[in-house]
Formats: structure tokens, sequence, C-alpha cells
């Protein structure tokens, strides 16, 4: 995981390799220091995910109803784009394609 610095009131977490119960302290940590400074949008990107349970999406949930705006650079792998169609979390998030795109919004 990493954080790339603020550009434009813009943070960008990305996200790689597996998130599940036990691999999700670094994201959580990064979210925390997002939401602890001053920036107006939280990018994370999720298109170099391999794969995310439950508690993953619980993680995005969480920071979405924050109240600091989220957008997810994607595109989401196949595994990661089912969780959300099972769940209907595809209805809640935004997703593009890619970090610049996220950027511009």
């Amino acid at each position: 995981m990493t954080v790339a610095p603020d550009v434009d009131g813009v943070r960008v977490i990305s996200c790689t390799g597996e998130f599940d119960q036990d691999s999700l302290g670094p994201f959580r940590q990064a979210v925390a220091d997002a939401l602890a400074d001053p920036v107006r949008t939280i990018v994370v990107d999720v298109s170099p995910i391999t794969f995310a349970d439950s508690s993953m999406l619980n993680e995005l949930i969480r920071l979405r109803n924050s109240g600091r705006p989220l957008i997810l650079a994607g595109p989401l792998n196949p595994q990661m784009a089912r969780l959300f169609e099972l769940t209907s979390a595809d209805q809640i998030f935004t997703v593009v394609d890619g970090i610049e795109a996220a950027r511009a919004l």
C-alpha cells in the first residue's frame, strides 16, 4: 500500500494485493491519517487489488460514511466486481477508470 502526496486537496491511497481481516491494518491506518488531515477528497486506487473480502468492503463503507468525498479508482478486478454486485455496493460507490479520472472529479 502506498499513499501519494496530496495534490489540490486529494489524497490517493493505492492498495495492492489481498485484503482481508488479517491484512487491513495498513489500510485502516492510511484511512485514519487521511481523515485526520484536511484533505478534500479521498481516492482509493483499487485496481491493483487481487482479492478483497467483506472486511475490506466494510472498511470502504465506513470510509464512505465518514462524510469525506470518496472515489474508487478502478477498474475493479472480477472478484471485487462480483463482491460489489452481490452486495449492491456497486450502487453506492463512485468507481472510475484510473487515478487521473478520479482526481478530475
